[in-house]
């Protein structure tokens, strides 16, 4: 693709690994500056040796303070951010007979706050300078309850309507603010959420691994690499008429509106 993103300051959370990585390599090849941020330093410096010119900053964005301090030293060596993409976080999927209130708490604490701390300064700062691009990463678990993902659903629910109503409350002051909804995906963090699945059905992890894979229309999880080409689209003046949206990457697998 030619999306025209040359030099565009663009912050990944959640870049080091699976669909945040693919995102930041798709970037990098678009012609944009590019930083990465991750918990685990050794992650970063891992991505970086794949990354050409891009940097890493290692902050856990679960904590709105250390969240904070990661875009300013990302401003402060790149310049003003123009596109951020949430990917960072995951809320543990837990068998419903198994959650406690503290699991709850947990799946938004990893889910939904890790995106809160990143898109409330950083939409604000974009709005004062009267342009920028919030992709967030969220999951089909936000709009079709499961047992095995009841608190990261509720998560991503929650951001779908924070993407939606952030998109309808800044778009009169040039920022663009989009959701994109990955069914299952061929990541690290994929599998380890089939084992949860296997225990709530009671099978081994091959048939659980052959039944979700069995329930997708086009017959295999998505790729990291397929949800980052729709991500830099989405970030690219192409979509400049699409905002206030969640678009679905599921493989059809929930036929729902």
């Amino acid at each position: 693709m030619n999306l025209d993103l040359n030099g565009r300051i663009t912050l990944i959370t959640g870049g080091s690994k699976g669909i945040g990585f693919a995102c930041a390599e798709t970037l990098v090849r678009e012609g944009a500056r590019v930083a990465i941020a991750s918990r685990d330093r050794a992650n970063i410096d891992a991505a970086l040796a794949k990354l050409p010119g891009a940097i890493g900053v290692a902050a856990d964005f679960a904590d709105a303070a250390a969240a904070l301090a990661a875009i300013d030293e990302v401003e402060a060596r790149l310049g003003p951010i123009d596109l951020l993409v949430n990917s960072a976080g995951a809320a543990k999927r837990t068998p419903v007979d198994e959650l406690t209130p503290e699991a709850w708490r947990a799946g938004f604490d990893a889910k939904f706050f890790t995106y809160v701390n990143a898109f409330d300064p950083l939409v604000k700062r974009m709005a004062a300078r009267g342009r920028g691009v919030i992709v967030n990463v969220i999951g089909m678990g936000g709009k079709v309850a499961t047992p095995t993902h009841l608190p990261g659903g509720a998560a991503n629910a929650a951001l779908m309507l924070a993407t939606t109503g952030l998109a309808n409350a800044y778009a009169g002051k040039g920022v663009r603010v989009v959701g994109v909804n990955p069914g299952l995906t061929a990541t690290g963090r994929v599998a380890e959420g089939l084992a949860a699945t296997a225990r709530s059905m009671g099978v081994d992890l091959e048939e659980a691994r052959r039944r979700e894979f069995a329930a997708i229309p086009l017959g295999r999880p998505a790729t990291p690499e397929e949800i980052a080409d729709v991500v830099a689209f989405l970030c690219s003046d192409r979509a400049a008429y699409i905002t206030g949206v969640t678009i679905g990457m599921d493989g059809a697998r929930y036929p729902a509106l």
